[in-house]
């Protein structure tokens, strides 16, 4: 068992980022039986939640005309439009059936603000409005932090940078994670978080 100050988080491990679903990360699924078996060695585990309403901002089909994939200005910057995922209530918003969810001690839901996306597990797209995860983990005086899930270059990047941030040490599993790879987009989520301190295990 690891340390009393550590903590696992596990990054939006859902049916719509798995084979089959809104939007599929290639073997995403593959990283679930791995991730249960790494839970058993810590005493705080948290599960994030993307977690969107159907007018969702970020989804291309509330934008007439739009691809998804492609990229629009919103007023925090860039906004990606995905396609339609993790909509609130839909199965496609469940965990994966696969994941151990009794050993979490919290479900971070995000991204549930209609205007706004939110790919961190601290911090909705505007890099200001919490999500309420630091004072959790603060609470539990929890100091390092080790990130698995989906997708490695979106939101599990992005969690990864907010808690180098924030003060935590921080190492990611990308053993442990699927990426989409979006126009070199994990290459990029790479350079950017290990020059942040984040410490990535292959």
């Amino acid at each position: 068992m690891r340390g009393t100050d550590e903590a696992l988080i596990v990054i939006d491990l859902q049916n719509d980022f798995c084979p089959g679903g809104g939007l599929a990360i290639p073997a995403g699924d593959e990283i679930v039986s791995p991730i249960n078996a790494l839970m058993a060695e810590f005493s705080c585990v948290v599960l994030t939640q993307d977690w969107h309403p159907a007018d969702h901002s970020s989804f291309a089909s509330n934008h007439p005309g739009a691809a998804p994939f492609s990229i629009v200005a919103m007023p925090y910057g860039p906004q990606v439009l995905w396609p339609t995922h993790c909509v609130q209530g839909r199965k496609g918003a469940a965990f994966h059936h696969g994941l151990q969810t009794d050993p979490a001690q919290l479900v971070i839901r995000k991204g549930f603000r209609r205007e706004i996306d939110s790919y961190s597990a601290f911090f909705e797209n505007d890099h200001t409005t919490p999500t309420g995860l630091e004072g959790y983990l603060r609470d539990r005086k929890i100091k390092t932090l080790t990130l698995v899930g989906l997708a490695t270059d979106f939101c599990v990047a992005y969690s990864a940078l907010d808690a180098a941030r924030l003060g935590f040490a921080v190492t990611l599993r990308a053993d442990m994670c699927r990426a989409i790879d979006l126009n070199g987009s994990l290459a990029d989520a790479k350079a950017k978080t290990v020059a942040a301190g984040v410490t990535w295990i292959d």
